[in-house]
């Protein structure tokens, strides 16, 4: 037994259940890949100032959740606690909207980090993919996001999961629903942080998820009786280009998204089988961070998908992805010169795109062909010095039996043409 263990609330991805999460991360990254979305990495820790701003100061992100630290030159750190806010500096930095091809299409994969009572489904270090577009304010790049989040979805087999849909009107009509909403919240019986909450950002509080909060909210104000004409057409649009795609969705009045940064278009993906932790995924349209965090004005609309929560979401309906073997053929050499002749082979098959393994240690024929079992080949190549003295090797078929003789120099084409 090892000494440390991974820390509270996280967790280690090993074979051959991290095949699972790579699987994951490959079908939800396809459908942006096909759709001019290009890769991004940044870094895992940012100014702190950067989360404060466009994540928001009255966020439980912020005030409770972010890993924050100081380094030994004095700068004030975080972890990563989403990928927006991080994406957005990178282009600005970068100055991709100075290229002249807006939107700057973007998308990324990576771990971020929330300090938060460990339970199933969430955890303090956990995986996502998100997906960015900076810098265009379209109805149709809305709607693109949301259906290509659904084609991933259902490209993995998943079927028992929601699409939530609202708008969070914008700079001009949303004062107006603010100011109604925080009357009607001083008139509840709240708590101080939350009645603080209020007067800071009061839509955080429809987001509480307390029972004795929501209890409250029956009759509060709905945003969308309070929208301005333009963010009505808007939202109008975004939900017929949804519809005309085949798209299902729901549309939640109340839906209002955990980050400051978001106005007009608010979605989020929820399966039913994951009990309180039922989002798997979400996001919306974020036309002010860009200036929030000293840029350009920038409308912009992105999503981030959980890949932790998509596996959980595959294991509650039962999914069984079709993972490629990691091994199709294992050699089993018997002698000095066969581990020569057989790793030469092994090393070909490679090259030429064949997963292949080898066994290693000097094992004798019954440990080998163990190993052999355990690696899921379809094939094993085996060879001792008789077999190398005329010229051939013995190609076993793992799921038949059957096995047969087959020329040294013949084996790699061979192994190709079964293989396809």
């Amino acid at each position: 037994m090892s000494t440390f263990k991974a820390p509270k609330g996280t967790y280690d991805l090993i074979p051959p259940d991290s095949a699972k999460f790579l699987a994951v991360r490959e079908a939800i990254s396809a459908p942006l890949r096909n759709s001019g979305y290009g890769y991004i990495e940044t870094p895992g820790f940012e100014s702190v100032d950067l989360f404060a701003r466009g994540v928001g100061e009255s966020t439980d992100i912020v005030t409770k959740e972010m890993y924050a630290f100081e380094t030994k030159g004095g700068d004030k750190l975080a972890l990563r606690p989403e990928g927006t806010a991080s994406v957005l500096r990178a282009a600005l930095e970068a100055n991709l909207h100075k290229a002249g091809n807006l939107p700057v299409k973007l998308w990324y994969s990576g771990s971020y980090y929330r300090y938060e009572r460990p339970q199933k489904g969430r955890y303090r270090h956990f995986s996502q993919v998100g997906a960015e577009a900076i810098g265009a304010e379209d109805p149709a790049l809305d709607a693109e996001l949301i259906i290509l989040a659904d084609q991933a979805y259902r490209s993995l087999g998943l079927s028992d999961f929601r699409i939530l849909l609202n708008s969070l009107g914008d700079k001009e009509c949303r004062p107006v629903y603010r100011a109604a909403l925080q009357d009607f919240l001083r008139g509840l019986d709240l708590d101080e942080d939350t009645l603080r909450r209020a007067e800071i950002n009061p839509l955080r509080v429809l987001d509480d998820k307390r029972e004795s909060v929501q209890k409250q909210l029956g009759d509060a104000p709905l945003l969308r009786d309070y929208l301005c004409d333009a963010c009505k057409t808007y939202h109008e649009e975004v939900r017929e280009l949804i519809t005309a795609a085949g798209v299902s969705f729901e549309d939640d009045p109340k839906l209002v998204r955990g980050l400051d940064y978001y106005t007009r278009t608010t979605f989020e993906f929820v399966h039913d089988g994951l009990g309180s932790q039922s989002a798997v995924g979400g996001g919306g349209r974020y036309d002010g961070l860009s200036e929030m965090i000293g840029g350009p004005a920038l409308p912009s609309v992105g999503w981030a998908l959980g890949v932790d929560r998509t596996v959980l979401a595959l294991e509650a309906e039962g999914v069984e992805l079709e993972l490629p073997s990691t091994t199709s053929v294992f050699a089993v050499p018997l002698g000095e010169e066969a581990r020569r002749v057989l790793f030469a082979k092994v090393t070909e098959l490679r090259k030429v795109g064949i997963a292949a393994d080898f066994s290693y240690g000097a094992k004798g024929l019954k440990g080998a062909m163990k190993n052999a079992n355990r690696s899921g080949a379809r094939y094993t190549i085996v060879a001792g010095e008789r077999d190398l003295a005329e010229g051939v090797v013995q190609l076993k078929d793992m799921e038949s039996g059957e096995q047969a003789a087959v020329g040294v120099n013949e084996i790699v084409a061979e192994l190709e043409a079964r293989l396809g």
